[in-house]
């Protein structure tokens, strides 16, 4: 078990402020969640949000559908996460995670976090072999998230290198990734976000 995967499961077992969240409660996200999950897009983050570089790689692609969850309290819709394939010039396999948004009134209460690690663990029995986000390195490492060796991958666009990050699905993945970062179809229709 790679050092990724036991972090993981240390964030799982000490999370003692996460409300119950059970996998029914974490589904995958549908057409109809999307006036829904645009609102709460807004709220967290603003129009702002489509010119950051992440946002760059997703226009030019949707979303792996299979890898596209939400989570609801009761019948509310309170949070959701994507992934959105891409590869390097040499290889493919790997994700960008995002977005990863909670309503505000939720947050705290490690929603985020399950949908993560939902998302992870969903992804790494797809096959895919590596996860990459740009976000906040406190957040995520407790997640068994790393920083992106400085120059070994590009995104089209300015990142703050500290907040470029990455989960191995598989040992040793990230040593198969160099260069750009580009979009590449998903293996399903899927939605734009």
């Amino acid at each position: 078990m790679n050092r990724n995967w036991r972090e993981l499961q240390l964030a799982e077992k000490h999370s003692s402020r996460a409300i119950k969240l059970e996998t029914e409660q974490i589904r995958r996200a549908e057409a109809g969640d999307a006036v829904e999950l645009e609102a709460i897009l807004n709220q967290v983050f603003g129009p702002g949000r489509f010119a950051r570089t992440s946002y760059r790689i997703r226009e030019q692609s949707g979303p792996d559908p299979r890898l596209s969850f939400v989570a609801e309290a009761g019948t509310e819709l309170v949070g959701a996460v994507y992934f959105t394939p891409v590869a390097t010039p040499q290889q493919s396999g790997a994700l960008l995670l995002g977005p990863l948004v909670v309503k505000p009134e939720y947050a705290r209460r490690q929603i985020g976090s399950a949908l993560v690690r939902h998302g992870l663990k969903t992804a790494k029995t797809l096959g895919y072999r590596l996860v990459l986000l740009v976000g906040d390195w406190p957040y995520f490492r407790r997640l068994g998230f790393r920083q992106v060796p400085s120059g070994q991958l590009t995104l089209p666009g300015p990142v703050n290198p500290a907040r470029f990050l990455y989960f191995e699905l598989q040992e040793q993945a990230l040593d198969d990734f160099t260069g750009p970062l580009q979009a590449i179809a998903p293996p399903y229709n899927s939605p734009r976000l």
